[in-house]
Parts: structure tokens; C-alpha cells; sequence
């Protein structure tokens, strides 16, 4: 996905040169565990990396401020682990960080939200500050995908497919394909729960925002 105001299309596939593992709930549905298991690189946010290898995986890197990693992780995993202690950004963006400094653009996070809706929110939001750093980042779970926009944009979905769109000051909203119409939101909350009338819905307007896509489960 470019990250300028060209009309591109957003499809679920997705090849990222690396994935990031979270503290959350860890994937069970088929989309994010296959992009997980067929990524050349893995990076486990700190204390996740326990969770990781408990399904008898191993990452290619652990990073974090290293305060949630159980001692044996830490004694028989150190040489794949990157320690950044500041607390000014969460461990999502310090992996986010660790991979863009080796010129690693196109990410994918699983594992981002569930067990403390704080961490949810936050690390959902961040998908903002990702792409004004340059980067083509999206978070699956297991219900959907999200992946943070700017400009105009076209996404390829079955029809009745659940759209959520969170406006991070725009102008000149607008879609075609949206069950109910879009505008320039003045709270957070007010593009959530629409849905695809066409299997190609597209989004015009200037300035960032998210778009939420569920799985037609």
C-alpha cells in the first residue's frame, strides 16, 4: 500500500516483510496465523515472547524494555534479544522502530489487542503515528484487520463485509460503497458499524484515518 493520496487498492492478502507478535490474545483464526507462520521474520514484543515459544516457536527477534521476559527467555534467548529501555513508547512501536531503522516498511502485528482494552486503544491508534513515520502497518486479529490511511483509497471486500472508519481530522470525507454515508466526523465513534454494499467500496477525502474490516466469519 503507498502512503500518498493515489486512488490504491487495500485487498486482506498481504505479504510483510516482517510480523510483530503482541501482549494480547494470541491469533487462532486462519488469516492472521498465516501470515504469521509465513513470515521470514518475527518479532516478539517482549514478555510475548514466552507466549511465542510456548507453541514451539521461535522468533527471529525479541524487543522491549525487557522488564516482562521471564528469566529463562532472557538466559537462553540473548542473542536474538534487543533491549531499548525508553518508556516514552510502548514495546509495539519499539519493534515498529527496530524494524524500521533496518528499512523494513511493510508490517504486519498480530497479538495487538485483547486482555487490557488500555493497550487495545493505544496500540490501535498508533497505527496513525506508523504512517506518518512512513510505513505500511496493519493489525489482524481475529475479527478484522486495520490499517491506517491517508488520502484516497479503494479496499476489496465481499459485500456485507463490517466497516468501521475512525477520521483522525480529515476533510471532505465521502465513500461509495458504504451501506450509510461518511463525513468528517466530530467524534471517534461515529463511523463504526457500516458495512460493504459492493465488493470494491472507496474512501475520498484529505488527511489520516483507520479503517476497520471484518471477516465474513
Amino acid at each position: 500500500m503507498e502512503r500518498t493520496d493515489a486512488n490504491t487498492i487495500i485487498e486482506f492478502d498481504f505479504t510483510p516483510q516482517a510480523v510483530i507478535v503482541g501482549g494480547g490474545d494470541f491469533p487462532t483464526h486462519e488469516i492472521p496465523l498465516s501470515i504469521l507462520h509465513a513470515s521470514p521474520r518475527v518479532v516478539c514484543c517482549d514478555g510475548a515472547a514466552d507466549e511465542y515459544l510456548a507453541h514451539g516457536l521461535i522468533p527471529w527477534r525479541i524487543v522491549g524494555d525487557g522488564d516482562s521476559l521471564s528469566t529463562d527467555t532472557k538466559a537462553n534467548y540473548r542473542d536474538i534479544i534487543r533491549i531499548n529501555p525508553d518508556q516514552e513508547t510502548n514495546d509495539q512501536t519499539k519493534a515498529i522502530e527496530y524494524l524500521a531503522q533496518k528499512g523494513i516498511t511493510d508490517i504486519a502485528i498480530v497479538a495487538a489487542t485483547g486482555r487490557r482494552e488500555d493497550h487495545t486503544l493505544g496500540n490501535i491508534s498508533l497505527l496513525i503515528e506508523y504512517l506518518r513515520m512512513g510505513l505500511n502497518v496493519r493489525i489482524y486479529t481475529d475479527y478484522g484487520m486495520m490499517v491506517a490511511c491517508r488520502g484516497n483509497h479503494s479496499f476489496k471486500c465481499p459485500i456485507g463485509t463490517p466497516i468501521s472508519i475512525f477520521g483522525f481530522g480529515t476533510q471532505g470525507m465521502q465513500s461509495e460503497g458504504l451501506a450509510y454515508p461518511i463525513r468528517d466526523f466530530t467524534s471517534w465513534w461515529q463511523g463504526t458499524l457500516n458495512k460493504s454494499t459492493q465488493d470494491l467500496f472507496s474512501i475520498t477525502c484529505q488527511g489520516d484515518y483507520i479503517v476497520y474490516i471484518g471477516y465474513n466469519r
